[in-house]
């Protein structure tokens, strides 16, 4: 029996030793332990190489500013670990992920003796919120993140009402195959019988794989720039614009979550908005969507935490979020003097990633942090070619002198590791 708040975290993150453990065996398992909590659920299930949780972030607030109580699962946390299980944006109590850990320690113990083994730490916490939205806290939606690719994820034991696929690059590489078509594959695995997907998908290869799967699931597919239509309006002074065009009308929205990027993410939260209000009669309104998408806040994304100078945190962790932060210095910050602090996961596409941050940059720190695979600064140097970066041993006080030092124009971006980034983020905002 478990008893505090720390002994709970602990043991939930004991189970890393087990690492990532593909596959819905124990997780049916356990679903079946419990009396199926997954199928008293109503969800949408969000898959993707990026934009995963920026996508969720708006669905979120589109539909509670139609005044839906909305769960949500996430991955990672920022702050604290309760993050991952929240109701409206409020993470669980402490009390209650007490109460999830005693629920689910039997279960994993029995597992042990089985020959599928002991479940690993998400899959722990994907049981642990299922269970809680659907006995401890019923709520009108829950949005579930998927946690790696998606047909063999823990999260795709549920039935969504909406699966939702971003959009597909090269991540992951290890678990989910070496080229676009074969990653597409293990994304499109959460498309169910019948049931609508959205998908940002642009590759002809992801494209030839999702639609493959929608026609054998009979599930309607609806392709950005094929059944709706983002347009990219500019920048504005405190985000971003776009027009949605769809079947049944065209839209103006403005986002303040900066990057072009951005508004396709808005875009598939638009469409799935849509969907819901359609075919599963949600009472979402247009003033809703409009509100709950200039709302939308996400941390890490173009995430600024400190004012004067500023201070932007974005976790551009594989190629294409680099690409993407890559686009959004140049649109916004081409004025300005830019200084990067990156720190990155050895198993990274790192060449990829780091080969242009040198041309939009004026200066670049390399450090680490701790984590079990985090590159070091030596590491990281290797994959450098001109002369604009320096090693960094103590990136806090870096951090420190910079915020003391910089002039106007200075703006400094963090970037490299979600994982560093919920390192860095308390330290910056808690000044």
């Amino acid at each position: 029996m478990i008893h505090t708040y720390e002994e709970a975290v602990a043991w939930i993150h004991s189970r890393l030793r087990l690492g990532i453990k593909p596959g819905l065996n124990r997780m049916e398992w356990m679903m079946e332990k419990l009396d199926h909590p997954e199928k008293d659920l109503k969800a949408v299930h969000i898959a993707g190489t990026n934009g995963k949780g920026s996508t969720l972030t708006f669905l979120r607030n589109i539909l509670e500013s139609a005044g839906y109580d909305t769960g949500t699962f996430t991955s990672p946390y920022f702050e604290v670990f309760n993050e991952r299980i929240s109701v409206n944006g409020k993470p669980v109590s402490d009390e209650e992920i007490v109460r999830l850990v005693n629920m689910i320690i039997p279960l994993a113990d029995e597992l042990e003796e089985t020959d599928w083994g002991g479940p690993s730490e998400f899959e722990v916490i994907t049981c642990m919120a299922l269970y809680y939205f659907a006995r401890m806290n019923p709520v009108s939606i829950v949005l579930f993140e998927v946690g790696l690719g998606g047909r063999l994820d823990s999260t795709n034991v549920i039935d969504p009402m909406i699966s939702i696929i971003t959009n597909i690059g090269m991540d992951h590489t290890q678990f989910l195959g070496d080229t676009i078509g074969e990653i597409a594959f293990e994304k499109a695995g959460i498309i169910k019988e019948g049931k609508p997907v959205v998908s940002a998908a642009s590759q002809p290869d992801a494209q030839k794989v999702i639609l493959s799967k929608a026609e054998e699931l009979k599930a309607d597919l609806y392709l950005m720039n094929r059944d709706f239509e983002v347009r990219y309006t500019g920048p504005s002074q405190r985000g971003e614009r776009f027009d949605f065009f769809s079947s049944q009308m065209s839209r103006s929205y403005e986002i303040k979550m900066l990057g072009r990027h951005q508004t396709e993410n808005a875009s598939l939260a638009v469409q799935a908005a849509d969907i819901l209000k359609e075919r599963y009669s949600y009472r979402i309104e247009e003033r809703a969507i409009e509100k709950g998408l200039a709302a939308a806040y996400w941390p890490g994304r173009m995430d600024k935490v400190y004012q004067m100078p500023a201070v932007y945190l974005d976790g551009a962790h594989n190629p294409e979020g680099m690409q993407a932060l890559i686009h959004t210095i140049k649109t916004r910050f081409n004025e300005n003097k830019v200084h990067i602090l990156l720190a990155a996961l050895k198993d990274k596409d790192l060449k990829s990633m780091i080969r242009e941050l040198e041309n939009v940059s004026d200066d670049i720190a390399l450090t680490t942090f701790d984590f079990p695979r985090a590159a070091s600064p030596q590491e990281l140097k290797e994959y450098f070619t001109f002369d604009k970066h320096h090693i960094v041993k103590d990136w806090e006080k870096y951090l420190e002198t910079f915020i003391t030092e910089a002039v106007e124009d200075d703006i400094m971006i963090v970037t490299g590791s979600l994982y560093f980034l919920s390192a860095v983020r308390p330290k910056i905002v808690n000044t």
